[in-house]
């Protein structure tokens, strides 16, 4: 019986083989797997989707964000600008990328943009700040972190904030 299996299977080409061997596996383990590292529900290409429901494009940018794909979050957000250009959270995530793939020109007109819409908030000034800090601005990146203190000196983020800032003072840079 097993000669028969062998005889079989030996004529089969390999990659039919291996089709047929995977194809009968199921793991949950390479079900949350894609390329390059990115979790498998960050690999949605929504790229000719006209229709967006609410806040799909924001939705998707935080992942992605969050997922540290700073690229395809910019994308995101930068579509998202141009189909909710009165929405700051989709202006925050868009400044928010640019500064984290080094595009600061773009997040420059991004948090000018954001200025007008909600420019006197912790928000605001901590993301400012963390794009001084980014940059290598620190004096500059402390103010804006002060402010947003001022603000609101129960707000988590400026804490940890104004902690990094010293941090990297403390640290030389290599």
């Amino acid at each position: 019986m097993i000669d028969q299996i062998q005889s079989r299977l030996g004529r089969l080409s390999p990659l039919l083989l291996a089709a047929l061997v995977l194809s009968g596996c199921q793991s949950a383990a390479f079900d949350d797997v894609a390329a390059f590292g990115d979790s498998a529900k960050t690999l949605e290409d929504d790229s000719a989707v006209a229709f967006y429901k609410n806040d799909e494009l924001i939705t998707t940018g935080k992942l992605q964000f969050k997922e540290k794909n700073y690229g395809k979050s910019y994308a995101i957000y930068k579509r998202a600008v141009a189909v909710f250009p009165q929405d700051p959270s989709a202006w925050l995530g868009f400044a928010a990328s640019a500064d984290m793939i080094g595009r600061f020109d773009t997040s420059d007109r991004a948090y000018q943009q954001l200025s007008k819409m909600i420019g006197n908030s912790p928000v605001y000034y901590n993301n400012m700040g963390y794009s001084r800090l980014l940059r290598g601005d620190l004096p500059r990146a402390r103010q804006y972190f002060l402010k947003a203190y001022e603000l609101d000196p129960a707000n988590e983020t400026t804490a940890r904030n104004l902690e990094l800032m010293k941090n990297s003072v403390k640290y030389a840079q290599r």
